[in-house]
């Protein structure tokens, strides 16, 4: 998450009146993307969190994997549905551990072909007791539009844990994977390294896969160096491919120096990519700054490269704006997008403004972990969207977030109440437009419904319609149980909405759930990922592809609510 979030998240145990550069100073100390895992693993970055604090040490194998044999990759795939015509389809396939981040793609050369990424969480429980697990990205995959589901593995030899997968397919029908690849201290050869960024490709729907490096991290957790986080990627033509992400840059001790956005291209189906180049510019002045402090603008993060009806591309992004600790928006962001060149990734327009947002730290109430959250409730949560291209008009984009505008605010520093079971909130999904590749942007529009609504992914149709896809608390009157929307615009670029609720079965992250909640009250999760994702079908439709609670899974001596990757078109 974006370092001005981290900050919003814990800023209510600081006073307004301290000083920006002694406040950045301390909450610098907290700054990298990689901190200490919930239960305390030694080196699992923050953003991957491990679950209720039994996890093991796992030893490395010859062949770049970890653990016991029954983690190694097995030939593809790893395991097949049977194949379902229900509304809502459960794509996991391979036991109990939770799946979430789920990203997806349809292949334009084949409709019928889908690509579904997403965390993997592996368990053994040893006869001693004993928890042994691995996290990887895994594809999802159907041939038959979504009817039949296989779990093909990736190959990410020499990293330990991969995470925020991002799928994708070009016009030719060559799929891409991006990924984070880490190395923890659990007899890795790189202990504690800091995350690289990678891209696998495929060139057969996703059923075998070759990974590369695309770009290395540098130093370790907690000193300095380079820490890469929330990658992403898009595909166009035949063989050409963009990824964007964060780059944290950390000081001694693994204090927060600045995270700007970079990006590379490749045009050769993956196999070799341009040189890292940083792509976000000069942000437009935040307040708070001082001369003292020159990259106190620049701290961005969530990026999204989308590509427009004449190859044009864009890369939205969130950037903090407000770092004035007597200001009540302190901490919130604003969204830009910039235009980059599509042979050499190189920016050549922008960051242009699209909004700023209501997302500041005195905005949302405050979970266990000191991560921004909802009412009653425990999950990390945050306001990135995404940005998407209308394919009847390379100048009509728009750009998809959630916030707290309609929310019950505080009205000074002094009167926000962190405690979220004391609090009520309503976030709501928030829309801008452009109709002059990017330049300029609309006011921004809401989606105005009860209770929470967060998550939101955004995309056009063939007829231009724009379509949002998000996480939807308005059918329970508590505010707890949430369910998958599909919003669609009722005609091109009214931004008016006609909403359709996808799940058949509501989720409570609330309480009873069996991962990410040990030693949690009522064991309400702390986490059941940072995005969720849909995807345009050729020819008409929307694929849907979220993080479900509705199943009962059992692991050592407890029962609670999973989370799997569920598909529904």
């Amino acid at each position: 998450m974006v370092i001005g979030a981290r900050m919003r998240n814990i800023l209510w145990q600081a006073s307004a009146a301290t000083s920006a550069l002694a406040l950045a100073s301390f909450l610098g100390y907290l700054a990298p993307e990689a901190q200490a895992a919930q239960g305390g693993t030694p080196g699992a970055p923050f953003t991957h969190q491990y679950f209720n604090g039994v996890i093991g040490p796992l030893t490395q194998r010859g062949d770049g994997t970890v653990g016991e044999s029954t983690y190694k990759n097995p030939p593809s795939p790893i395991c097949t549905l049977a194949t379902s015509s229900a509304g809502n389809v459960n794509t996991d396939c391979e036991g109990t551990a939770p799946h979430n981040e789920t990203s997806i793609a349809v292949n334009p050369a084949n409709p019928l072909n889908l690509l579904g990424g997403l965390n993997d969480y592996q368990l053994r429980l040893s006869s001693g007791g004993h928890v042994g697990e691995t996290i990887f990205t895994r594809a999802h995959v159907s041939f038959d539009g979504g009817k039949t589901w296989a779990m093909y593995p990736i190959p990410y030899n020499g990293y330990t844990a991969t995470g925020d997968p991002a799928a994708a397919f070009d016009a030719s029908g060559n799929a891409y994977m991006a990924t984070l690849g880490f190395g923890f201290s659990q007899g890795a050869s790189l202990p504690n390294q800091n995350a690289d960024i990678l891209v696998a490709h495929s060139t057969d729907g996703g059923k075998t896969w070759d990974t590369v490096r695309v770009a290395s991290g540098s130093g370790v957790l907690t000193g300095p160096g380079i820490f890469n986080d929330k990658e992403y990627i898009t595909a166009w033509g035949n063989g050409n491919v963009i990824v964007t992400w964060t780059q944290f840059n950390l000081a001694k001790g693994g204090s927060y120096i600045s995270s700007p956005i970079f990006d590379a291209v490749s045009h050769d189906g993956g196999n070799t990519w341009t040189a890292p180049q940083e792509i976000s510019g000069s942000a437009p002045f935040c307040l708070g700054a001082t001369a003292s402090a020159p990259t106190a603008c620049d701290q961005s993060q969530g990026s999204v490269p989308v590509v427009a009806a004449d190859g044009s591309i864009y890369v939205a992004f969130e950037n903090t704006y407000n770092i004035d600790p007597a200001s009540l928006a302190f901490g919130a962001d604003q969204y830009l997008v910039v235009k980059v060149d599509p042979a050499t990734g190189g920016r050549t327009a922008g960051p242009f403004l699209v909004s700023h947002l209501v997302d500041g730290g005195y905005d949302y109430p405050i979970n266990v972990d000191g991560r921004q959250t909802y009412q009653d409730s425990q999950f990390r949560t945050w306001s990135v969207g995404n940005i998407a291209a209308d394919p009847t008009n390379p100048a009509h984009l728009a750009v998809v977030w959630s916030d707290m505008r309609n929310s019950p605010l505080p009205s000074s520093p002094s009167a926000f109440n962190p405690d979220p079971n004391s609090v009520t909130t309503n976030s709501d999904i928030v829309v801008s437009q452009s109709t002059d590749g990017g330049q300029t942007w609309s006011a921004p529009a809401a989606i105005k419904e009860p209770g929470d609504q967060f998550m939101p992914w955004a995309v056009y149709d063939s007829t231009g319609r724009l379509h949002i896809g998000y996480f939807d608390r308005s059918y329970d009157p508590a505010n707890h149980a949430y369910g998958y929307t599909l919003a669609t615009e009722q005609s091109p670029g009214s931004l008016t909405f006609t909403r359709t609720e996808v799940t058949t079965t509501l989720s409570d992250p609330t309480q009873g759930t069996r991962w990410f909640s040990g030693g949690v009250i009522n064991h309400a999760t702390t986490f059941l990922g940072d995005y969720t994702g849909i995807a345009a079908i050729p020819g008409g439709g929307i694929a849907a592809f979220w993080t479900d609670m509705r199943n009962t899974v059992c692991f050592t001596v407890r029962c609670g609510s999973g989370q799997d990757a569920f598909y529904a078109s």
